[in-house]
């Protein structure tokens, strides 16, 4: 497995979240868009952004409007519609649960509490404790 594939497609899953997310601050031109989300390493190819924009227009979740330029020809601005609003608060909610339940797993891998098998990762394998020992192993239940 490629790691490269495999982080694209990560970042293509949030992607629709994440420019959902800025245009709900506000009307928004799409190289803006461009922008923060290559500056947050979410997006680096434009091609992608259009056509994504036009199936969330398509969708009723955003709508856009015209606004004249002084340097050069008018801008399309991007604004969320009521049903792009409560959408994206059903994602957000989704996110929330999603990332804290992601982050639990992460953080015990990161603690190097690795469970396996049911026991802590460095717990001694019962099969060599010797019954005929004096006295039991500490923290055993004889």
């Amino acid at each position: 497995m490629n790691i490269e594939n495999a982080q694209v497609q990560m970042r293509k899953g949030i992607l629709e979240f994440c420019i959902l997310h800025i245009i709900s601050r506000g009307e928004v031109y799409a190289s803006d868009m461009l922008d923060e989300l290559t500056s947050a390493r979410i997006m680096v190819v434009e091609g992608t952004l259009y056509p994504l924009l036009t199936r969330l227009k398509n969708a009723g979740l955003l709508d856009y409007k015209w606004v004249e330029s002084t340097s050069g020809p008018p801008r399309k601005y991007y604004i969320l519609t009521e049903t792009g609003a409560t959408f994206l608060k059903g994602m957000n909610d989704t996110w929330q649960e999603l990332s804290q339940s992601v982050n639990s797993i992460v953080s015990k891998t990161d603690q190097n509490q690795t469970v396996k098998n049911g026991h802590p990762k460095d717990a001694e394998p019962l099969s060599t404790v010797n019954n005929n020992d004096p006295e039991p192993p500490a923290g055993s239940f004889n």
